[in-house]
């Protein structure tokens, strides 16, 4: 046969693996299961409605069955006013009942959906940071955009329309049982056509679906990747390269949509097939039998308009099924995310003290990839101030994310009160020790709704405090609802310096004994950023914090600075010791001080 080879693999678009896992068949089907207990009232609501609207419709084909035996056998008075109101009744019920199949339907299709929606969004808010970090934000917002899109057809639509049609099918093959028994084994006539061609087609389907949904991820991560780090692109005259990566990529995946397209060409030409097949039979068997006596007119009547009847619902479940195929891969890379523990982790493992201290730390983004951090060892005692300097690039961020505990180090040991970070559950990480970086986001929302994430339930005196202690109390105060303020997309759209204001008012609500600050004020110009950390400061008493210095005031004002340097400590000391030793540190700070 020719056909569509399916694409071979490409490294620019990987067609089965991603940084977040997918979900094994037996996750998916659990899942699947879970949602259906957890609707099973409204699903067993759906398919008895149908059952009713599908018996409705069988009752015209019987009754015409009916009158075709009264003429076949000479009868005159046909009482065709009774039939013709027993038909309306069944039309009008088969009416009532396809409009509330079609009402439930959906209805349990939107409910699905909202819980498959939920489900996702909390289990990802609850993976270790690190691992939505590594992800990249490609591979995260195809699934919570694309494959959430997919998802949604086939949950308003293909499930509910998947059990109308099984339903309708069973109905009508029983109908025909009862009616004419021998035209039932009509329906075996269709079946080897039938199952050959969807065997065929459904050995290759899912794997094809699944290839172009990651594809697609891949495409999406690239465009992603590029615009948010435009400028970076620019400076480094990677345009042409960017662009050739995207396109690689873009053709990997239409490479696939074209194969997955050509197996539908197959597929719905067999079931046409097999429809023909089963009608044709019916007939031609039907037909020898009325000849022979062996069945009358109006049971063939009724038989053959059974049969018709089978073309809709065997095609609506296939149409549908193979709509499955492509949400099952969505939902395989939904649910994948169930597959990662985030509680699996010893809750039983509590830091006694609020010592920081790192032993013998290495650390890679890669499993095949070069350590960014090599045997690094440090020791923050609660309430110190240590400033991470060195050159961009030297690993200081990676750092500071190791001893926030966003990253596991690939050996050694970091610790929180002689508590290995790693075996905390994220939450009781995130109450003690927290991470601001220059990543702020305003939710659509209000002002008050915006700063609540930190505490729920704080009062709105607490909230203006926060403000205060990082000085944004008053252009707050000037907008036109106060904290009831609209902000965001769509509301008041604020700066980029008022956005990192508000998310340090944040981690002043938040409270945590340890901070990890990286360019926390690198969006304020150098006057206002020094004034702000001034006021820190004093929230900041007594607390543990870790700055990432790009500003050496900042490494000034700290009570210890490490100076970074390929991924490991070159210099560790006051301020005025790392002067007086004259090693990398001073030359920094000649060369920022003048």
């Amino acid at each position: 046969m020719i056909g569509v080879a399916p694409p071979a693999e490409d490294p620019a678009a990987p067609s089965t693996a991603t940084t977040l896992p997918v979900g094994s068949p037996a996750t998916v089907r659990g899942y699947a299961g879970e949602l259906l207990r957890r609707h099973r009232r409204a699903f067993a609501v759906l398919v008895g409605v149908n059952a009713l609207a599908v018996a409705a419709s069988m009752v015209g084909p019987y009754l015409l069955g009916g009158l075709v035996e009264d003429l076949a056998q000479g009868v005159r008075q046909l009482r065709l006013g009774r039939t013709l109101l027993l038909f309306a009744v069944a039309l009008a019920v088969q009416t009532m009942f396809i409009r509330l199949v079609r009402l439930r339907g959906a209805v349990l299709g939107e409910r699905m959906l909202a819980d498959l929606r939920e489900d996702f969004l909390v289990r990802s808010v609850r993976l270790p940071p690190g691992v939505l970090e590594r992800a990249g934000t490609g591979d995260l917002l195809s699934r919570i955009t694309t494959d959430i899109d997919r998802l949604a057809n086939a949950m308003r639509k293909a499930v509910p329309e998947l059990a109308i049609g099984v339903v309708w099918v069973l109905l009508l093959l029983g109908g025909l049982v009862v009616i004419a028994p021998p035209l039932a084994f009509c329906v075996l006539a269709a079946l080897p056509v039938l199952l050959t061609g969807c065997r065929w087609y459904f050995r290759r389907a899912p794997g094809a679906y699944r290839s172009e949904a990651a594809g697609y991820a891949a495409v999406a991560a690239a465009l992603t990747e590029t615009v948010g780090a435009g400028r970076t692109v620019e400076a480094h005259r990677l345009e042409a390269r960017r662009v050739a990566l995207s396109e690689e990529r873009i053709r990997v995946w239409t490479g696939w949509e074209r194969y997955t397209l050509w197996l539908r060409t197959i597929l719905f030409p067999v079931i046409n097939m097999a429809h023909v097949t089963i009608v044709g039979c019916v007939l031609m068997l039907g037909g020898m039998f009325v000849l022979r006596g062996w069945m009358t007119v109006g049971e063939l009547t009724t038989g053959a308009l059974f049969a018709q009847m089978l073309v809709e619902p065997v095609g609506l479940i296939l149409r549908w099924y193979d709509e499955l195929q492509v949400a099952q891969v969505s939902l395989a890379r939904l649910v994948g995310v169930r597959e990662i523990e985030p509680e699996a982790v010893a809750d039983e493992v509590h830091p006694e003290g609020r010592e920081v201290r790192a032993a013998g730390v290495r650390f890679r983004y890669r499993p095949d990839g070069a350590d960014v951090l090599h045997e690094v060892s440090l020791t923050v005692r609660p309430g110190t101030r240590l400033a991470l300097v060195g050159p961009s690039g030297a690993g200081k961020s990676t750092l500071g994310r190791l001893l926030a505990g966003i990253y596991e180090p690939r050996t050694g040991l970091v610790s929180l009160g002689g508590a290995a970070l790693a075996r905390m559950p994220a939450e009781r990480v995130r109450r003690q020790v927290a991470l601001v970086n220059q990543e702020h986001h305003v939710f659509v929302g209000a002002l008050r709704d915006n700063l609540l994430l930190a505490r729920e339930g704080a009062e709105d005196a607490e909230l203006w405090r926060a403000l205060a202690a990082v000085d944004a109390a008053g252009w707050a105060r000037t907008l036109p609802d106060g904290l009831d303020t609209e902000v965001g997309s769509g509301g008041m759209a604020l700066t980029p310096a008022q956005a990192q204001q508000i998310a340090l008012a944040r981690l002043v609500l938040a409270d945590p004994h340890t901070l990890v600050l990286d360019e926390a004020t690198s969006l304020l110009d150098p006057r206002a950023a020094r004034h702000l950390e001034r006021s820190l400061a004093r929230v900041l008493e007594g607390r543990t914090v870790v700055a990432i210095a790009h500003r050496l005031h900042t490494a000034h004002d700290a009570d210890l600075i490490a100076v970074v340097e390929d991924g490991r400590i070159s210099e560790l000391g006051s301020h005025d010791q790392l002067v007086a030793a004259g090693g990398a540190y001073a030359a920094l700070w000649r060369s920022w001080h003048g």
